[in-house]
């Protein structure tokens, strides 16, 4: 059989055909005096298995050590772990459509908020602050909701619940940290009321909140924050952080 034939016979392209030859997952048959591949029933049968094996989802380097393991203990093994990373998706879909029915309820009574879904520990928090931009003309207390969608959406889920918890532990006093950082708009970050604003921050912060806001010397996440912050709302803040874990050391 010419390379067309027997993958038609199996049910897959030539071009697959020639991609296993590449791989070295399907051994070159012998060619004819014309130099096209006569491939015979052999070459068939393992096309086949190769074929079956990565429509159940096995990838091409584990294809490889299967076809390689004359006695199919590879197989099994594969298998299992395929079998178990399928149970992994299932379990992730019936999150999914759990929390996607929910959705769609807050989307027919009203309730989904503007700006698309976001993960039931900011609904949470979101709830128990209020509209924040109904605390007046603070520009702060609108760029937070950019923060808040900011963390949640970049801090693994695993960190995140607690998080959030460590947020919603100082939203009775949300409207005085926005006052605090609004004043600080166009201040120089060294100044004394710098200071001052620090002081009054950290009295609001919760101790667990210092755990989860690294220092400016931080990348990513935070250096994130920081740099949407003015020099002297980040200098301030920083510094309640700082101020927040030495409480938490307690006397030295």
């Amino acid at each position: 059989m010419r390379i067309g034939e027997v993958a038609a016979l199996v049910g897959v392209t030539p071009r697959a055909v020639r991609h296993y030859h590449h791989l070295g997952l399907l051994p070159e048959p012998q060619r004819r005096g014309n130099g096209y591949r006569d491939y015979g029933l052999r070459d068939a049968v393992l096309l086949a298995r190769i074929r079956r094996l990565t429509e159940l989802g096995v990838g091409l380097d584990e294809v490889r050590d299967v076809l390689a393991d004359a006695e199919g203990h590879d197989l099994r093994e594969v298998l299992e772990e395929l079998d178990a990373d399928l149970a992994r998706q299932e379990a992730d879909i019936r999150e999914r459509r759990t929390r996607l029915a929910s959705l769609l309820v807050q989307a027919q009574d009203g309730s989904l908020l503007p700006e698309g879904p976001v993960s039931p520990e900011l609904s949470d928090l979101l709830a128990a602050l209020g509209d924040l931009r109904d605390l007046g003309d603070s520009p702060m207390a609108v760029k937070d909701r950019e923060h808040l969608e900011f963390l949640d959406a970049a801090t693994p889920k695993e960190r995140r619940v607690s998080l959030m918890a460590a947020l919603q532990e100082m939203r009775e006093h949300a409207g005085q940290v926005y006052s605090l950082l609004d004043g600080l708009a166009g201040q120089e970050p060294d100044g004394p009321h710098v200071a001052r604003a620090a002081s009054a921050l950290a009295a609001l912060l919760p101790d667990s909140l210092a755990t989860h806001i690294p220092g400016t010397d931080a990348h990513g996440l935070a250096e994130a924050l920081y740099e949407d912050l003015a020099p002297a709302q980040a200098a301030a803040v920083h510094r309640a952080l700082e101020l927040v874990k030495r409480r938490q050391e307690g006397p030295a």
